[in-house]
C-alpha cells in the first residue's frame, strides 16, 4: 500500500462531507491537519483526488474511482466495529450448549429462562442427546459446553464442575401393590419386568454397573429413549422402571406411581457442566456459564 491508512481515513471524511472544515469537525482534529493529509495522499499518488472552490471540494475523476472503494472498505470496517462492539455488550450473539432431557428440564432450563430475560437478543441453540454424545459434540466443537450426568469418562481434555445431586429409583404401578411395604433385594429385580432407558445413556450405564457389583443382571422388557416415557409405560403397569427420582416426583405424589424400597439406595450421582480445556466459547456462553456458577 502506497499511502497511510490514516489519510484514507481523511480522504473518505474529506469527499463525503465536501469540505475539510467538516471532516475536521467529525474526526476531531484540526483543518490544516486535514489539508496536510490530502496533499500527502495526492503526493504519493501523483494525482489531484480534489478541485477545490474557497468553501468545497468536488472530486476528480481519479478521486471518483478512489473514493468508491475506499467508501466501500471503510464502512464495511465501521460495521465490523459495530458488531464488535454489539457482541461485547451481548446485543446480538449466539450460543450451543449439550444436554440431555434430564438435564435440561431439571437444572438447565430455568437458568436459561433467567438468561432469556437478561440477554433476549442471543440466539441459544440447545442439542439434545444423552451424555456419551454430548461429550462427542464437545469434542467436535459444536457445542461450547454441557450439561451430563455421571458417570463421565476419565479425560484431561474435560473440565468438569459439579452442579447438584440426582438420584435414581425403581418405579411401579398399581399392578405391583403387593411390593410397596416390601422392602426388596436388587436380586429380585431379576424376576420382574424391567422398563429402562437405552444403553446408549450415562443413567442407563450408572445402574447396569451398580446392579452388576451387587450381582445382579437385568434383561429389560422395555429399553426406552426418554424417562418421560418410562413413567408413562409405569402408570400403564407394563413394568418396573428405572428413573431419575426428579422424573417420577409428581406421579408418586399423586399416587399413580411408587418407589420401590431396598435394603440399600443406589449412590447418588451429579449432574455436571462439562467445557474443553483446549477449546474457546463464545462471549454469550460465558456470561451463561456465569449465571450457573
Amino acid at each position: 500500500m502506497t499511502a497511510n491508512l490514516e489519510y484514507y481515513k481523511i480522504f473518505y471524511h474529506v469527499a463525503k462531507n465536501g469540505q475539510f472544515t467538516l471532516a475536521a469537525k467529525e474526526l476531531c482534529i484540526s483543518q490544516p491537519a486535514v489539508s496536510q493529509a490530502i496533499r500527502n495522499l495526492e503526493s504519493e499518488l501523483g494525482m489531484e483526488l480534489f478541485d477545490r472552490t474557497r468553501k468545497n471540494v468536488t472530486l476528480t475523476q481519479a478521486g471518483q474511482v478512489l473514493y468508491d472503494y475506499v467508501k466501500s472498505g471503510y464502512e464495511s470496517i465501521e460495521l465490523g466495529e459495530k458488531k464488535v462492539n454489539a457482541l461485547a455488550s451481548l446485543d446480538f450473539g449466539e450460543l450451543s450448549i449439550g444436554a440431555s432431557d434430564m438435564t435440561l428440564q431439571y437444572y438447565l432450563l430455568p437458568y436459561l429462562e433467567k438468561f432469556h430475560q437478561l440477554y433476549p437478543n442471543i440466539k441459544v441453540h440447545v442439542t439434545n442427546a444423552p451424555t456419551p454424545r454430548t461429550i462427542e459434540h464437545l469434542y467436535g466443537g459444536s457445542i461450547d459446553f454441557g450439561i451430563v450426568s455421571t458417570p463421565l469418562p476419565k479425560d484431561n481434555r474435560l473440565e468438569i464442575k459439579k452442579a447438584r445431586e440426582i438420584n435414581d429409583i425403581f418405579i411401579a404401578g398399581s399392578k405391583f401393590d403387593d411390593l410397596k411395604d416390601q422392602i426388596l433385594s436388587y436380586k429380585d429385580l431379576e424376576t420382574l419386568p424391567i422398563i429402562c432407558l437405552e444403553r446408549d445413556t450415562s443413567t442407563r450405564k450408572y445402574v447396569d454397573s451398580f446392579l452388576t457389583r451387587s450381582g445382579v443382571t437385568l434383561t429389560p422388557e422395555f429399553e426406552l429413549a426418554t424417562s418421560n416415557m418410562i413413567v408413562q409405560f409405569v402408570i400403564k403397569n407394563l413394568g418396573i422402571g428405572a428413573v431419575m427420582e426428579d422424573f417420577a416426583k409428581p406421579y408418586i405424589e399423586s399416587g399413580e406411581v411408587f418407589s420401590l424400597k431396598f435394603r440399600k439406595p443406589i449412590p447418588k450421582r451429579e449432574i455436571c457442566i462439562i467445557s474443553s480445556k483446549k477449546a474457546g466459547m463464545s462471549l454469550a456462553a460465558r456470561k451463561l456459564m456465569e449465571l450457573l456458577d
